[in-house]
């Protein structure tokens, strides 16, 4: 069986100073950076998804530094780099596609926005025959609003996590 490293969205604006910063990024990408580093040990294939947003939106707008993979992680020659523009990295991606060429069987998950693309991209993934393992502390998220109440981001994390844990994904 071949498993995959799939990270996604880390990216210059979730990061303090950015324009759309999340709840303990940095937190996940230290943990982001074990996992590459640990891919690269052992020859795991990685693959990263980089979110790009219409240019009427706030961040990660094309060509700017925010839309950027962050570079204390940045993608190596070897590593593939899909370009997105919905929360689902498999829609109107060659993701599957590429994950097929390799012979990718399981996903090994992480990244940000845990709420957003990282919980709507391993929903995705079973709907494609791929077992996932989502590494939990190797997202990050963000508060919430709803009806006026906000809802803490670690709250978020374990809501989301929880909901994805059995059916969807192994939670590690």
């Amino acid at each position: 069986m071949r498993d995959v490293l799939v990270i996604i969205d880390v990216q210059n604006d979730y990061f303090p100073g950015g324009t759309n910063e999340l709840y303990n990024p940095l937190k996940a990408e230290k943990k982001i950076k074990q996992l590459i580093d640990e891919s690269r040990k052992i020859g795991r294939k990685i693959v990263y998804i980089q979110h790009i947003n219409p240019p009427d939106d706030y961040f990660f707008l094309e060509g700017t530094f925010g839309a950027q993979i962050s570079e204390r992680i940045k993608p190596e020659d070897e590593d593939k780099v899909i370009i997105k523009h919905y929360p689902n990295s498999f829609l109107e991606t060659e993701l599957d596609e590429y994950l097929k060429s390799i012979g990718a069987e399981e996903l090994i998950v992480c990244g940000m926005m845990t709420h957003m693309c990282v919980d709507t991209t391993v929903r995705a993934a079973m709907d494609y025959g791929y077992r996932v393992k989502l590494v939990a502390d190797a997202c990050a998220t963000m508060d919430l609003t709803i009806n006026g109440e906000i809802v803490p981001a670690d709250m978020v994390q374990k809501a989301f996590i929880a909901s994805l844990d059995g059916v969807f994904a192994e939670i590690v």
